[in-house]
């Protein structure tokens, strides 16, 4: 008796004995939790949360795939969740190009020059149908069309009406041209030196009528201005009118934007090039320049009326006037521009 109650005791405060596993389970990891072998499953790393494994992410070894291959093109996209082009890491994205506008050419010299000049993509030419009705077609207005034909740029008959409702100009002389923008020259290109020409250049300080830009382009073609500068801001830039003004000179002359003329100014001095400023309040006159215009020369042109500014004034190696002879003070800029510009060709050949 007092033997089976010592083996009680002993019994009660030894090591319980452990239960047997359930019929055809396996024993229990934890509580609530199976045993890695019991569902085939790799253990869960923590409560409410499964490895990628569980959610049905795996690693490439999971789902069939070999280890990526490091030596292959990484690709990075501009940002998360984007579409769009990929650009190959450490490939420079292209810059898109600056434009002038200019989509819209008017005037049939405008037209034909844009065709001619191919420099440009021409999307579409509208001809007023009554200008190719009989004997009314003119040569230049047959031109154009066998010129646009040519260069595979379509050709539309339009009613006069519908014509002159779309032209932005005041007379399109019932021709208008759809093509891309002009693309905008970097100043930085205007400024450098080619072998055997010195450079010549037109600075424009605020000109806002569209119509005397145009005509200024075109004396500057004629006189072989190697490019043409405009501020960004507070001036007129390529429209209709100036195109058609131009007669075709856009197409032509390189034309640069800046942001302010004065520093752009500098920067036309620091790289050796004479700046020339033309103002009716000058004492020397424009064929006073004598040698100077041989040299490497850039010619200011100041806004209607107004003239130059005082910080592009400032800027100016030489002011110079145009010698008036009649009543009145001064020339309209366009002119200005064309006797200016034609006086120092004339000094260089």
């Amino acid at each position: 008796m007092a033997a089976r109650q010592a083996g009680g005791t002993g019994g009660r405060r030894g090591a319980q004995p452990r239960q047997p596993a359930p019929k055809g389970r396996a024993a229990p990891a934890a509580k609530g939790r199976a045993a890695p072998a019991a569902k085939g499953r790799a253990a869960p790393a923590a409560k409410g949360r499964s490895t990628s494994v569980a959610k049905g992410r795996s690693t490439s070894v999971a789902r069939g795939r070999g280890a990526p291959d490091r030596s292959s093109r990484q690709f990075a996209s501009r940002g998360a969740g984007r579409t769009g082009r990929t650009v190959a890491t450490g490939e420079e994205r292209r810059k898109p190009e600056k434009t002038l506008g200019g989509e819209q050419v008017e005037g049939r010299q405008a037209v034909r020059e844009l065709l001619i000049a191919g420099k440009r993509k021409v999307r579409e030419v509208w001809v007023a149908t009554d200008l190719l009705e009989g004997e009314s077609a003119s040569d230049i207005v047959t031109d154009i069309v066998e010129i646009a034909r040519s260069v595979r740029a379509p050709v539309q008959e339009v009613n006069r009406k519908r014509l002159e409702a779309t032209a932005r100009s005041e007379a399109p002389q019932g021709v208008i041209a759809f093509a891309a923008p002009l693309i905008e020259t970097e100043f930085a290109e205007l400024l450098k030196r080619r072998p055997g020409r010195a450079p010549f250049l037109v600075a424009v300080d605020g000109v806002t009528d569209p119509g005397n830009l145009g005509a200024i382009l075109r004396c500057c073609d004629g006189a072989g201005v190697g490019g043409v500068v405009l501020p960004r801001h507070r001036a007129v830039h390529i429209t209709p009118t100036v195109a058609k003004a131009a007669a075709g000179a856009v197409e032509h002359v390189p034309i640069a934007l800046v942001g302010g003329l004065p520093a752009a100014l500098a920067r036309v001095k620091e790289a050796g090039i004479w700046v020339i400023g033309l103002d009716d309040g000058a004492d020397r006159g424009l064929f006073e320049i004598g040698d100077l215009a041989v040299e490497g020369v850039c010619l200011v042109l100041g806004a209607e009326g107004a003239g130059l500014s005082r910080l592009v004034r400032e800027r100016c190696d030489v002011v110079v006037s145009i010698p008036m002879f009649g009543r009145l003070s001064s020339l309209n800029v366009s002119a200005a521009a064309a006797l200016a510009t034609y006086e120092i060709a004339r000094q260089r050949r």
